[in-house]
């Protein structure tokens, strides 16, 4: 088990009982010793009675509580808190495991289990913990920024949504906000049913991506969500993983200490000035300066860290707003973020999806460069240099005028696809929309050819819109696009030799290329001219 600290170890859930004891026990002991330079053997009944009374309960982490979701089909860690040298004993399904604790900790792991259930998991040591309703099937992480964290009962037809979501074969445990300077171990939180009263302000695109993927596998879907609005990926990863990279090292941790360098120069300027006009008795309407919100690394250590080792099949995630502007740092970052994860679960390359971001801002009616459409590039990037890396195309529910587009269904149900199609292998199955694979010039038109086509290409709603073309000035204009068996033929009369096309290449692209299964092409570009986000030299 990874060695990890916790803020405060006799706060965390079912603890509180267990640290009470120990402090008291503790004070006995203490006495115990005083007394004993002046009484001798006397004291030695009282230390052996407050060496007794400080052992302490075995306790397991949140993550093990009644209406659990446990992993099909790996190996299930399951781990805790014990005293030293105290024999731990998990039992599930007839089958038992056991560990000695070490260090105050113990693990053991559960054979691969079938899905079914439920059943009641038992841990015995000094006490004995008997956890209910306790189901075997698929666990996902769910997590990222305010799209992923935005609620059901916010959403699109939300009443609805909410009405029909009794379900008992699909779990929800929401991790609790916390910012942490170390890794924390413990979480106060537990599982619940889905149904009416748990799903309101449960995540919508984990929801709607959970119930979609339970009706097509017929198991129990566990859903971990771990979300903070407007974060940036930075903080969602490990502080020994950002040090070991210069480049991160450099623009992320210390930008992120000049940053508050700034902050406290403004903010001693600011209280000299506040109370110079107190001494003289003048009016202040000044607002102190805003210290910097997010520091690297700080998610991942409370609302990652507490999750691992346990076990899951995949991740979605639903982020990428707040790295816009640094999309070029995205291209690695993102990826190394997936690395990171996979290291720190030791469970191998497990799937992991991403949502491409929505359209948003106002839309634009010449061509241009954009942040979006780059950190778009960027999540696709990661599809590519990665395995089992897949994403979910979202330009047809878009809001120009709200960054937090209500129709969450189409995001979710996207998100089930691609993991039907990568992490459980149905190859028959059109999960993904086109993805432009090469260009050829043929004349004054560039011939574009795509993989997933499915069983053709179609523009809906209508002519082909969207792509635009270059040619050796490097200005891309609005070009005629026609759809010739599985490619698309494109072409301007203002371009006589085109070499570049780009498609939905905008903050909010309007594009209309779909495969006939029902899925959309992802926005792309055939050229690697200079990014506006890229590092100034």
């Amino acid at each position: 088990m990874p060695a990890r600290r916790t803020l405060n170890p006799m706060s965390n859930r079912n603890g509180t009982q267990r640290g009470a004891a120990a402090t008291g026990a503790m004070n006995i002991q203490r006495f115990a010793l005083r007394t004993a330079q002046a009484t001798g053997t006397t004291a030695l009944l009282l230390v052996l009675t407050a060496n007794a009374t400080l052992r302490a309960d075995v306790k397991l982490p949140a993550l093990f509580s009644d209406n659990a979701v446990l992993q099909q089909g790996k190996p299930v860690p399951v781990w805790g808190w014990a005293d030293d040298g105290e024999k731990v004993t998990v039992e599930f399904r007839g089958e038992k495991a056991s560990a000695v604790a070490k260090g105050g900790k113990w693990m053991v792991k559960l054979p691969k289990l079938k899905a079914g259930g439920p059943d009641v998991l038992t841990v015995t040591g000094q006490n004995k913990i008997e956890l209910k309703n306790v189901l075997v099937g698929e666990v996902w992480v769910a997590s990222g920024q305010s799209n992923m964290e935005w609620p059901l009962r916010l959403t699109f037809e939300s009443e609805k949504s909410v009405a029909a979501s009794a379900n008992s074969m699909i779990r929800l445990f929401t991790v609790p906000k916390l910012k942490a300077e170390k890794p924390v171990e413990d979480v106060n939180a537990s599982w619940k049913e889905c149904g009416p009263p748990t799903i309101t302000n449960f995540s919508a695109v984990a929801y709607f991506f959970g119930r979609d993927l339970q009706k097509s596998l017929g198991v129990p879907i566990g859903l971990i969500h771990t979300s903070w609005g407007g974060s940036p990926a930075e903080v969602w990863m490990s502080d020994d993983v950002l040090q070991a990279n210069p480049d991160y090292k450099k623009a992320i941790l210390d930008g992120y200490v000049e940053s508050m360098r700034r902050y406290e120069t403004a903010l001693a300027q600011f209280n000299a000035e506040q109370a110079g006009a107190k001494k003289q008795g003048k009016p202040f309407d000044k607002k102190p300066p805003g210290r910097p919100f997010w520091k690297p690394s700080e998610l991942y250590n409370g609302m990652i860290a507490p999750l691992l080792p346990f076990a899951i099949q995949g991740a979605i995630w639903y982020q990428g707003e707040s790295n816009a502007g640094r999309a070029h740092q995205y291209r690695t970052l993102f990826p190394d973020m997936i690395r990171n994860w996979r290291r720190d679960w030791r469970q191998g390359d497990f799937t992991f999806l991403a949502v491409q971001l929505a359209p948003f801002t106002k839309i634009k009616d010449q061509p241009g460069d954009s942040d979006w459409a780059e950190l778009r590039e960027a999540q696709l990037i990661a599809t590519k240099v990665l395995p089992k890396v897949g994403m979910a195309v979202i330009t047809d529910v878009g809001e120009e005028n709200d960054i937090h587009p209500r129709k969450k269904e189409p995001v979710g149900a996207r998100l089930a696809l691609a993991a039907r199609g990568i992490a459980y292998g149905e190859k028959k199955l059109v999960s993904s929309g086109p993805l432009y694979k090469r260009m050829k010039i043929q004349g004054d038109k560039a011939v574009l050819s795509f993989d997933h086509v499915g069983s053709g290409l179609e523009a809906r709603g209508g002519e082909l819109k969207g792509f635009a073309i270059a040619g050796e000035d490097k200005k891309f204009v609005w070009a005629k696009a026609e759809i010739a068996g599985k490619q698309v033929v494109v072409s301007s009369p203002d371009v006589e030799k085109p070499i570049a096309v780009r498609y939905g290449w905008a903050n909010y692209p309007v594009v209309n290329l779909w495969n006939k299964e029902g899925m959309p092409a992802t926005p792309f570009r055939t050229d690697d001219f200079p990014m506006i986000t890229a590092p100034k030299k």
